[in-house]
């Protein structure tokens, strides 16, 4: 994922997410300009963003955001996201001390040890088929 990212993000205030990107897009931008003597704007448009209805939909996000540097083919075998650097999986794996996301909510969701590890690779092999044939779907193709 070389041109986008992803967060998995809780709303505690209205606008809150939306006031989170505007500031995180002004600040790194500024960052990389003035380290990269550079000038103008970094990212593409606004961000986007889906409302997660159920309990189910909360999971299947997290599984398909932790397993989106296989699908896409930033790494080539699905136990490299457990050393992946730019992923928040080896912290919902306990493989790091890093403490930057508030796993809580999905962790007890997977009460034994290598739960939610089986369950976001059990569906590796599927999304990553999924990301190869998309542009084949009918619902990505553009209309006239």
């Amino acid at each position: 994922m070389p041109n986008h990212f992803h967060l998995l993000l809780k709303q505690i205030t209205d606008n809150g997410i939306s006031e989170f990107m505007r500031k995180f897009s002004e600040s790194y931008s500024h960052y990389f300009n003035v380290k990269n003597k550079r000038l103008g704007p970094l990212f593409q448009g606004r961000f986007k963003s889906v409302r997660i209805e159920s309990e189910q939909q909360l999971l299947h996000v997290s599984r398909y955001i932790h397993l989106n540097p296989y699908s896409s083919g930033i790494v080539k075998s699905v136990n490299d996201l457990k050393q992946y650097p730019y992923s928040s999986l080896p912290e919902y794996l306990n493989l790091t001390g890093n403490s930057y996301c508030q796993k809580d909510i999905i962790s007890s969701y997977f009460r034994k040890p290598g739960a939610y590890e089986d369950f976001v690779f059990s569906q590796a092999d599927h999304q990553r088929s999924l990301s190869i044939i998309k542009h084949l779907l009918l619902e990505n193709l553009e209309t006239e």
